[in-house]
């Protein structure tokens, strides 16, 4: 990061190579796959221009994701306003790669159940799906999970029960009893 602060425009590159997948990831699954690496994009340009603020006490991973949590955040909010559901990256991945031959009663199974699980996330507050997806799909660490969010490791543990709880009432009807 001090070379970065220095403007050494390698070691940003080697940043970006070691982070963008868990950036990229996270950002789809917040927001949709479609601006994904839009939001991205931007992650790493505020990374770029704050670097001078980083410290040393801070592990980079969790100061990119913060910053990542602001964007995606920004986001969310500009989409409330303008009422669009995001879509799950699984699902925009699905669209775009198909599997060869599904049943066609799987796949509208599949496809019913995906929608269920995207309506079940978005259903949640900003920081509870940014704590199910950090942990669920990044295995990110409670301790860096408070990190990202500002906040503690009970209360991480609090968001991912609510949510659990939440999700878990919202699929009732998809999980095996």
């Amino acid at each position: 990061m001090a070379a970065i602060a220095a403007g050494d425009h390698a070691a940003f590159r080697i940043l970006v190579e070691r982070h963008q997948k868990l950036v990229i990831g996270t950002v789809a699954r917040m927001i949709g796959a479609a601006e994904a690496e839009d939001v991205a994009q931007q992650v790493f340009l505020n990374v770029w221009r704050s670097a001078t603020r980083w410290r040393p006490e801070a592990k980079v991973t969790t100061w990119v994701m913060t910053i990542a949590k602001r964007l995606v955040f920004n986001e969310s909010r500009r989409r409330a306003r303008a009422r669009l559901i995001p879509q799950s990256a699984d699902a925009q991945v699905a669209h775009e790669f198909p599997d060869a031959s599904p049943a066609p009663d799987r796949a509208i199974l599949d496809q019913e159940l995906d929608r269920a699980v995207q309506s079940a996330m978005a259903s949640l507050g900003e920081k509870e799906r940014l704590a199910v997806v950090l942990r669920r799909h990044e295995g990110m660490p409670y301790e860096e999970i408070a990190q990202v969010l500002g906040t503690s490791v009970p209360a991480v543990k609090s968001l991912l029960f609510r949510a659990r709880n939440t999700l878990r009432q919202d699929l009732s009807d998809y999980l095996d009893r």
